[in-house]
């Protein structure tokens, strides 16, 4: 197993969570297109916060594509118009793994 996960979080602003998920998709197709991600799942969590799980080959390279900036920055601008708390990303190595 050498994936490597991060778990991001977020607090929209009422009214722009469909901006944000749009956003969110097209970002997360170019990732997986562009730059070899493993994929992500974006969830609404039962506090209200927006969670987002991402996986990559290893941490390596997704801090290379964190450094190389953003491939849709227009999709960008509108995530970040929609964000009103980011809370700081947690990185996740797998250690047991049973998800099919």
């Amino acid at each position: 197993m050498h994936e490597f996960s991060i778990l991001y979080r977020w607090r929209l602003a009422p009214g722009k969570e469909e901006q944000f998920q749009q956003a969110w998709e097209r970002i997360t197709r170019a990732l997986l297109a562009e730059r070899n991600s493993l994929g992500s799942r974006l969830h609404l969590a039962a506090d209200g916060t927006w969670v987002a799980y991402a996986q990559w080959p290893d941490q390596d390279r997704w801090q290379q594509s964190m450094d190389a900036g953003s491939l849709d920055p227009e999709a960008s601008a509108q995530m970040a118009d929609a964000i009103t708390e980011s809370f700081d990303p947690i990185l996740l190595r797998p250690i047991s793994d049973y998800l099919k």
